[in-house]
Order: structure tokens, then C-alpha cells, then sequence
């Protein structure tokens, strides 16, 4: 195991993942963050450099934790050769089996291997697997239909922590209310807001460069709100060099038409998030 902190070496890193597209994209968005200010305190742990085989990217050991947030205890993982990848999960001090944990990546054994390891050390594992997608170049989103309302389009703030909470399928719980707070302090996001300053549609950038949490309030749907967050916020992250990537739940058949009305690709690979929880904590756990 290495520790990769060079910050010279990081950025080649950056750039050697982009030839392994799609399945590196999740390691890829948390090495960016890393080389832009490192605000979710992460750090790449690899088997072997430069001639890598897996790479899994983790919190720093010294950053603060809650053993029961699985929401920024999590690790990104790409791999080259599966078995690498085994062999570092089961190294010790490469992960934190004592404390509740996800896992994201972008390949088919992912969950298998995961499991295997886990199943050895009684840690209960819950799979969630999604349609991934990726935004082709955006040149700019049409807001000619706010000129003449009373709708702003903005950010969100950490006033509206509560409210993004509550409205998240992942959400409700205090964790979770924490973890919206850091991604709203941490990074971009795109907010539609009404008369009273009350948010009505937005999606906002996770730890790992995506996509994520795009939701409109009940009774200001189909009025083209989502659409426009989705390409304000895409057309911000490729400003940056950010690749545009989100996760769709198989059934959610509004934002999979939405996706192919402006040209979303969907890859060839699936977006895997595995829930990791030793029996410590399977009673305290929110999933």
C-alpha cells in the first residue's frame, strides 16, 4: 500500500485516470476535488505507483469522523486488475472496518469482491446499483422564461440544509443533514428560488464530482425547472474541467427522458454503491 500525496503525482494520477474512462470517473471526480483545495479531506491509497493495478480513495486518517456518517465515510475505487483490489481491501489500515462506510465504483465485480471481504469480517453489506450517465458539453441553458416571473436563479445556501434533508431519499437523518451541509459549503450547486427566497428546484456536486440530490417540489413540476438546474449546473462544472456525471435510479423515468432530451449519455457500465455496517452499529444505522 501507498499513500499518494505528492501533489506533482496527483495530478499526473488526475490525468492517467482519464484514459480509463468510464469506470475510473468516480475515482477521477475525488482526485480532482483532492487537487482543488481537498475540502472533504481525502486522500488516494494505491497498491503500487506509477504502475498501478487499484486505487481506492478514502478519508485522511486524521480528519474527524462519526462512525455511523456513511456519507462522507466513503471510498471511491477503480481497479486494473480485480485481485489488486482484493488484496488492498484486505490489507490492514486501508479501510476502516470499525465504523459504518460506503463504497462507490464503476465495475461489475465490485460488489462480489467487496462482499467477499466483508462477509470475512461479519460487516453487513447493502448494495444500491444505478444507471450512470455522463452530460455531453453544455454551451448554455435558456432562462428566458424567468425574465418575466418572480423565480431567481442562484445556490443554495446552508439555510437550506433542512429542507434538502428532508426531501433526499437518503436523507432524514442527522448525518445526513451534516453531510448536505459540507457539499453545499464545499461545492457548486444551482438553485431556482420564488418570490420568498424558498428553493423550488436544484441539484448540487458531491465529494466524488457528481451529480447529485436534483429534486423540484411537488407543485412546481413540469415547468421546465429541472432542466434548467441540470444544464446551469453542468455548463458551471465543465467551466471548471469537471466531467458532468449523475446516477439514475432504473425507474425514475423523468430524469431518464429528461437525460436523453439533452443528449445524456448512458455508459456502458453501472454505478455501484455498496453500504457497508459492522454489527456494532446495525441497529444505529440510517440507510
Amino acid at each position: 500500500m501507498q499513500v499518494l500525496n505528492c501533489s506533482t503525482k496527483l495530478l499526473i494520477l488526475e490525468k492517467m485516470l482519464k484514459s480509463h474512462f468510464p469506470e475510473s470517473l468516480k475515482v477521477y471526480g475525488a482526485v480532482m476535488n483532492i487537487n482543488r483545495g481537498n475540502p472533504f479531506q481525502k486522500e488516494v491509497v494505491l497498491d503500487s505507483w506509477p504502475d498501478f493495478k487499484a486505487i481506492i480513495t478514502r478519508r485522511q486518517k486524521e480528519a474527524e469522523t462519526d462512525n455511523l456518517d456513511h456519507y462522507t465515510n466513503a471510498y471511491a475505487v477503480f481497479y486494473k486488475d480485480v485481485n489488486a483490489y482484493r488484496q488492498l481491501l484486505e490489507e490492514h489500515g486501508v479501510i476502516n472496518w470499525d465504523q459504518v462506510f460506503q463504497i462507490q465504483g464503476l465495475q461489475s465485480e465490485l460488489h462480489d469482491v467487496s462482499k467477499a471481504v466483508a462477509d470475512s469480517k461479519q460487516v453487513d453489506v447493502k448494495l444500491a446499483s444505478f444507471k450512470a450517465t455522463c452530460l455531453p458539453p453544455i454551451s448554455a441553458a435558456d432562462t428566458s422564461f424567468l425574465m418575466n416571473s418572480s423565480l431567481q436563479l442562484t445556490y443554495l445556501s446552508v439555510a437550506d440544509v433542512d429542507l434538502l434533508n428532508q426531501t433526499w431519499s437518503r436523507g432524514g437523518n442527522e448525518q445526513c443533514r451534516r453531510y448536505i451541509a459540507n457539499l453545499i459549503s464545499c461545492f457548486p450547486s444551482v438553485c431556482v428560488r420564488d418570490d420568498k427566497g424558498n428553493p423550488v428546484s436544484w441539484s448540487m456536486m458531491d465529494q466524488f464530482a457528481t451529480m447529485c440530490h436534483g429534486y423540484t417540489m411537488p407543485e412546481h413540476r413540469r415547468k421546465g425547472y429541472n432542466r434548467l438546474v441540470i444544464l446551469t449546473l453542468a455548463r458551471k462544472l465543465q467551466s471548471r474541467g469537471f466531467p458532468c456525471q449523475g446516477n439514475i435510479v432504473d425507474d425514475n423515468t423523468t430524469s431518464i427522458n429528461l437525460a436523453k432530451s439533452i443528449q445524456g449519455d448512458f455508459l456502458p457500465c453501472r454505478f455501484h454503491r455498496l453500504i457497508l455496517t459492522p454489527p456494532a452499529f446495525s441497529r444505529q444505522v440510517h440507510l
